[in-house]
């Protein structure tokens, strides 16, 4: 099992159209290809941030959900000229994690 800590950087003025754009479009379509998404956060104090975090079974899975998702029509010609308009893809930091034996999250 493998997780995604994905960390962005909204353009000044942006979190609120990229929340409503997570939570009404990206989500709920990566959702329906089969991603887990595990949580989604907004800075408390930083109004640029945006993390969230996705879970996936093994390599094989994410590769193959992420051709799903990011080859898809809908992606390419809805989602993704949205994204830019939004984020800084400049900052984007993406992590991947492995969790330990004590971990709750798996």
């Amino acid at each position: 099992m493998l997780f995604e800590l994905r960390q962005y950087r909204m353009k000044p003025g942006q979190q609120q159209r990229w929340v409503q754009l997570m939570e009404e479009e990206i989500i709920p379509f990566q959702v329906s290809k089969g991603m887990v998404v595990v949580a989604s956060f907004i800075g408390e104090q930083d109004d640029s941030a945006y993390v969230w975090i996705r879970r996936f079974d093994s390599e094989a899975e994410r590769d193959r959900l992420y051709k799903a998702v990011y080859e898809s029509d809908y992606w390419k010609n809805e989602i993704a000229p949205q994204v830019g308009d939004l984020i800084d893809r400049s900052q984007t930091v993406v992590t991947r994690l492995t969790p330990t034996p004590l971990s709750v999250i798996r």
